[in-house]
């Protein structure tokens, strides 16, 4: 019991961490980026000036290809970090990790 109570403490530990680090997304060969936190949350959207001159279409491609980019990334890095607290082959059987 103990050492449950102590993992989900050490767990909450390293979902706070989460929200403080950043992962980038891109597309576009860097003409729009993503920052997010690995709490999945956007902090901010760059679109290069270029591609202000693109139809909106290719502009919302572009937006959502560097989110879903910079989400991946985030998803990534907390199943990492949260994998390295779980004993090995116990962080592939819960959901979301």
């Amino acid at each position: 019991m103990r050492q449950a109570q102590q993992l989900r403490q050490q767990m909450e530990h390293v979902q706070k961490n989460l929200d403080t680090q950043e992962v980038t997304g891109s597309a576009g060969s860097g003409l729009v980026k993503v920052v997010a936190t690995g709490g999945q949350r956007i902090k901010s959207v760059e679109i290069k000036p270029a591609v202000l001159e693109e139809d909106l279409e290719m502009i919302q491609d572009l937006v959502a290809a560097a989110v879903n980019n910079a989400l991946e990334k985030s998803k990534a890095l907390a199943q990492e970090r949260m994998g390295s607290l779980l004993p090995p082959g116990l962080a592939g059987g819960l959901p979301g990790f």
